[in-house]
Order: C-alpha cells, then structure tokens, then sequence
C-alpha cells in the first residue's frame, strides 16, 4: 500500500470526496449514502473544525476515510477491495480520539471491518442505541392522500426556509439546525428542492416535512431527515410526504428508497412509519468499542 496517500479531508471539497466514495462503492448493504452524508456535515454550522477527518487515496480516488467525533466515536468507510484500510483508519482513529471509551458505528454485513475491529480489542456493545436499514422498491406506489385541507408540494424557493427550519426544530427539540446551515444543505450535492416535501396546514404552517436525497448513478434515494410538528403528529403528514417524495424519487430514476432509523426500543416511531409505507428491515448497525487503554493483543496501557 505504499502508493496510497493519506492526508486530512478537510476544506470545501471534503465532503464530495467522501461522497465519492460512497457512490462508487455503493451496494443495498451499504451504510454511507451520498445524502445522508450530505445532510450530517452540512445541517449545523462550522463544525468541520471539531471533527477529524482522514482520506486515503490512490491517484486521486478516494479508498477509505475516517470521520471521528470527539470524544471517541469514529464513522468510516473502507472500498471493499481494500480492506487492509480498516486497519489503517482505527489506528489513525486512536490517535486523535480523547475518549475513555472507544466506539465505531458499522453494518453487520461489514466483516472485513468487522474483523479488523475484534483484532484491535473492540467487541460489539450490548444495550446502545441501534439503526435499521429499511429499503422499498418503488415500482409500485400507492396514491398520495393528505388530510383533508392539508397541501403536499415541495420547497419551493429560499421563501420557505424560515418555515421548513422551524418546522425540523420543532420536531426535534434539540436540533441545532439553522436558517444558515438548512442553506448550506440546500447547496450541497445532490440536495433537489424537488425532493424536500412538505405538508403545508391550513394556516399556513409547514406541519410535516420529508427530504429525501437521490444517487442518481446508483438509482437509489435515501430519506434525512422525515419530521412532523407536534401540533399535527397522529394525522398521517409524514406518510403523505413520505409517500410524495417516493412518487419524485421514481419519476427523477431511482428504483429503491432506503432509511437508517432507530430500532431500539427507545424510538420505535419511525421505524413503524416505513414498516406502515412497506419498507422492510435489510439490516441494522453494530457498535464496537473498547476502553482507550486497551492494545491490540490484549495488554492495557
């Protein structure tokens, strides 16, 4: 591997070499869609600074990276041609980490990361929260059918965005999501006004909302965030915008939509959402992690 360079991903085009990645090594198990990257480094503001992030690469082409969280978490992805990177990424991860405790979020069908994790100490962590992957076909679709005096339709213009961010801070309290950064989402690759569908009540209040993203090359959409103010939750919003973004994401190429939501029992909510629109379960992540101290072969600092 001498002829792969590593050096920090950082800087306006950071996040497109990630996305590189991800769309080249795309497969239904993956865990890394180019929106969902999207929306996690765009949706708050000037965090780029705070989180370490390492690219490996050969020629130019991105093979693996590292994106640590301070304390201690590490979200990565490695080209499945180059496993022996897994390796390469936890030791750079254990360098900057300040954690007691070190964990790394994967999909269980990731056994060549997996196996290079169990090398290094980390064992898969019982109790912690928990994503499934959930996935649909959207060949078939039922109609949209909103309640009664309710508009389905889709951003329309910088207009809106006052009203869709108080709308995603409603719904999630603790959302650090602001009018500034919800344009930084808007700019980023591959965000389509087109594809962020909102449920506009009656008076005039964005009640739901679901913005999905779309790989074009791949033909699979993925949706981040789906919400619904608590004024108007049990009326069936999210699904009705759920559903309209599913209707665009097929009519723009995609075939499937997926979602990575919680599955433990903590936040069963959106999990039943999809199951209602007839997603089905393809997956769910694994938290390995162990003490900082720990070296690989069993000794302790």
């Amino acid at each position: 591997m001498n002829d792969i360079v590593m050096r920090p991903c950082r800087g306006p085009g950071a996040l497109r070499r990630m996305q590189e990645l991800a769309w080249t090594t795309w497969t239904s198990g993956s865990r890394w869609h180019v929106g969902g990257l999207a929306w996690s480094r765009c949706r708050h503001v000037g965090r780029d600074g705070e989180w370490p992030t390492m690219l490996w690469e050969r020629d130019g082409r991105p093979l693996a990276w590292g994106w640590a969280e301070p304390p201690g978490e590490l979200r990565l992805l490695v080209h499945p041609r180059h496993p022996g990177l897994a390796d390469e990424v936890l030791g750079w991860f254990e360098t900057v980490a300040t954690g007691d405790t070190l964990s790394v979020e994967i999909m269980d069908g990731e056994g060549p990361v997996s196996t290079a994790l169990t090398r290094r100490g980390y064992r898969p962590a019982d109790g912690l929260p928990f994503f499934l992957r959930m996935t649909h076909d959207l060949r078939e679709l039922p109609p949209v059918e909103p309640p009664a005096g309710f508009a389905v339709r889709h951003v329309r213009d910088d207009g809106d965005v006052p009203a869709r961010v108080a709308a995603h801070r409603a719904a999630f309290r603790s959302s650090l999501v602001t009018e500034e950064s919800y344009r930084g989402v808007m700019g980023a690759w591959p965000y389509r006004r087109e594809l962020d569908c909102v449920a506009e009540a009656p008076d005039g209040r964005l009640a739901a909302y679901g913005l999905a993203w779309l790989d074009a090359g791949n033909h699979v959409g993925e949706f981040e965030p789906v919400g619904t103010h608590p004024d108007f939750r049990r009326m069936g919003l999210a699904r009705a915008v759920c559903l309209e973004a599913m209707h665009r994401l097929r009519t723009a190429g995609a075939r499937t939509a997926v979602a990575h939501v919680r599955g433990d029992a903590a936040h069963p909510g959106p999990a039943r959402l999809y199951a209602s629109l007839g997603f089905t379960v393809t997956g769910r992540t694994v938290t390995y992690s162990r003490d900082r101290s720990h070296r690989p072969g069993g000794s302790r600092t």
